[in-house]
């Protein structure tokens, strides 16, 4: 008997890759729509096939699903939030969602978009579906322990991370010497981070930097969640990060094991805490 297969909404990066790989471990097909300029067309070889629609479609990739037998959804990977702001001509489902928006925040689309995909019987699954085991554990994950200094750092940086969260702006903040240095907006947790070293270094301070990655305080599990991975951690290396913290059961963490060992022989603390963060 064939298992019932697994729509996959893919965006940029790896996640994608990963949980078609594991998808198709476990047995499951996979039905994969891809956005070009975003999507990875190495997923195609993956996933064992691959459709394309452009972005401000609805109508289209739910008939696809659909048609294929598809009842359960994953969207997995970045779609850059300045993509939601121009150059997307939306089909005639997705204009009438946008108008009926109270406004234009990444979760009030992606919980619109939920919804058109359940009115067609469609079922949208926690993006870490088949990848609980990628989760950040509650505890160290590097041998490399954090600082007294460190861990004061990240707790304010915590406090701060929940604030914007919150408001969905960003997910990540920055924070050296009891001062947060940058949080971030729409340019993504790599970008934040280099603005941090690079107004610690125009101050005349070598960066020491204690990134703070958290997941918002009602975490929708089927999009947006926190991810960090080898690419990340090469930013965070070259602008000067010592320690990273990060929100125990809602951030991924990619290739995990390289990624420790990794972050340990470049002098990065790596942890994860409860959702109330880290204590002085």
């Amino acid at each position: 008997m064939t298992a019932e297969p697994l729509g996959l909404v893919a965006g940029s990066g790896r996640f994608p890759l990963l949980v078609a790989e594991e998808a198709r471990r476990r047995g499951v097909p996979v039905v994969a729509l891809g956005i070009p300029g975003v999507t990875d067309p190495a997923l195609e070889s993956v996933a064992g096939g691959l459709k394309w629609f452009k972005l401000g479609q609805i109508d289209a990739p739910i008939k696809a699903l659909k048609d294929a037998g598809v009842r359960r959804v994953v969207m997995a990977g970045k779609v850059q939030h300045v993509s939601l702001f121009g150059g997307v001509l939306p089909d005639w489902r997705a204009a009438k969602l946008l108008v009926a928006l109270k406004d234009k925040r990444t979760d009030t689309i992606l919980r619109a978009v939920a919804d058109e995909f359940a009115k067609d019987g469609l079922e949208l699954l926690s993006s870490a579906t088949f990848l609980e085991h990628l989760l950040a554990p509650d505890g160290p994950v590097t041998r490399r322990a954090f600082t007294a200094d460190q861990l004061a750092d990240a707790a304010l940086g915590w406090r701060a991370a929940k604030a914007v969260a919150g408001f969905d702006i960003g997910q990540t903040v920055v924070a050296q010497g009891g001062a947060v240095v940058a949080v971030e907006g729409m340019e993504g947790t790599d970008a934040c981070v280099r603005r941090a070293s690079e107004l610690a270094r125009s101050l005349g301070r070598e960066p020491a930097l204690v990134v703070v990655k958290v997941a918002k305080p009602r975490q929708d599990f089927r999009f947006d969640l926190p991810v960090v991975g080898l690419e990340s951690l090469a930013s965070f290396r070259a602008a000067g990060a010592r320690a990273l913290a990060l929100e125990a059961g809602a951030t991924l963490i990619f290739d995990r094991e390289r990624f420790a060992a990794e972050a340990d022989a470049a002098g990065l603390a790596v942890a994860g805490f409860p959702p109330e963060g880290p204590s002085r």
